[in-house]
């Protein structure tokens, strides 16, 4: 028996001892990479979280101006708004307006000019 162990290649002694570094470097890089994933999962979950957060106080803002806006532009608001500022600011009288009328549109109708002007 010791007689074979003389006679084997080198490279045949290394197979097994190649083939468990691997298969350790594997399961390693596998490991490592799921560890990876998970805590850029959990760093994506928390993003979202505070983004939909954001977005909650955003829309809580937006109605809380819109509110204010259809405040300002109340009739009764502007008429104090101007007082409060003294710009000698007055409702127009009706003959400073100026109305535009608009004409109706002619119906297009299929049938040839001179049936129109015949009256028929």
């Amino acid at each position: 028996m010791a007689k074979n162990r003389r006679n084997q290649s080198g490279a045949v002694r290394f197979v097994p001892a190649l083939k468990a570094i691997l298969l350790c470097t594997l399961i390693g890089g596998s490991a490592v990479g799921y560890v990876l994933q998970k805590n850029q999962l959990h760093d994506l979950g928390r993003q979202i979280t505070r983004r939909e957060v954001m977005l909650e106080r955003l829309k809580r803002e937006n109605n809380l101006r819109a509110a204010q806006l259809s405040n300002m532009q109340m009739p009764q608001r502007l008429i104090e708004r101007v007082k409060e500022q003294k710009l000698g600011l007055f409702p127009s009288q009706p003959a400073q307006c100026i109305f535009l009328f608009e004409s109706l549109p002619v119906e297009k109708t299929n049938r040839p000019s001179s049936f129109l002007l015949s009256g028929k």
